[in-house]
């Protein structure tokens, strides 16, 4: 005899659709309907209409306007918790049927300053749907990226400039701003002790910053490592200059404008993609590259 179990307290016949969890995914994690939809190619109704639809069918509310962005509400939150969860196995289980997941391979190049944590976290999250792939992983500067991508050495690269060239892809405008060590024992050194590598982006802006002051800087360091730059700041031996929010670790933190020092102005993180790389591996790290990048201007 077969024994079974009658569920009557739940309705089978109710599901919650994967594209709509997806919506209210993109717009916990980039703040509002209109960078969401951006990110999910939709249009702004569409994110809006997913969400409505969500939120009648659950009886719950989702999402609470503050400010200018939108926040979850603990029913949301909850929500968000599960369909992370659901999203994770849906794609994992898309990609493991797919026989690209075995063979696919991408060239990528990122900049120093801004690898971590954002890539380290892209990298584990693909592997998850994409066990065998091969992303080839370059780090350098701005500079020697965007010639090497000219080359045909790269599928993608981001790359950290201002003003941005005409046509390309800017995933966000963040301010520049100074570090040191935790002490911040340089900043009041005169001449002011400066660390960078002969061809960072950075280090004329920073001279420029600090000549307007009429601030006396001095070079602090000579070579070409930024392990040894973030080394020497950290011990408050001086200062750098990093993108805010992407400030290095290891002892390195960012100071406030209360130290004194001058504004640095905006730096915008690029994308340059030839298109060329084809398959759910490239759209999928091109996804995570715009929501990472992408989610803070």
């Amino acid at each position: 005899m077969i024994v079974g179990h009658n569920r009557t307290d739940i309705d089978m016949s109710r599901n919650l659709e994967t594209a709509a969890l997806r919506a209210v995914l993109a717009v916990a994690d980039t703040g509002g309907v209109t960078r969401a939809a951006g990110l999910l190619s939709l249009t702004q109704s569409a994110v809006s209409m997913q969400i409505r639809r969500l939120e009648e069918a659950l009886g719950v509310q989702l999402f609470i306007r503050a400010a200018r962005k939108m926040e979850p509400s603990p029913e949301g939150e909850k929500l968000i918790s599960y369909a992370r969860r659901i999203m994770v196995l849906n794609d994992e289980l898309l990609m493991r049927l797919s026989p690209e997941s075995f063979d696919a391979e991408l060239r990528l190049g990122v900049p120093y300053d801004i690898v971590a944590p954002q890539i380290p976290n892209i990298l584990r999250d693909l592997s998850i749907g994409f066990p065998k792939m091969r992303i080839n992983l370059v780090s350098s500067y701005s500079r020697t990226l965007k010639q090497d991508f000219q080359a045909g050495e790269f599928d993608m690269i981001l790359t950290t400039e201002f003003p941005p060239p005409e046509g390309v892809e800017v995933l966000a405008k963040r301010r520049l701003v100074w570090i040191g060590s935790a002490d911040q024992r340089a900043v009041a050194s005169r001449p002011l002790r400066l660390a960078f590598k002969e061809t960072c982006l950075f280090r004329p802006v920073a001279h420029a910053a600090l000549d307007a002051a009429g601030i006396a800087w001095e070079n602090a360091f000579d070579g070409d490592s930024e392990t040894v730059v973030e080394a020497t700041v950290a011990a408050g031996l001086g200062l750098s200059v990093r993108i805010e929010g992407l400030v290095a670790q290891g002892g390195c933190v960012a100071i406030g404008p209360e130290a004194g020092l001058p504004e640095l102005g905006h730096s915008c993180i690029c994308l340059y993609d030839n298109g060329q790389a084809k398959g759910a591996l490239a759209d999928a790290l091109r996804a995570a590259l715009r929501s990472s990048y992408g989610a803070a201007d």
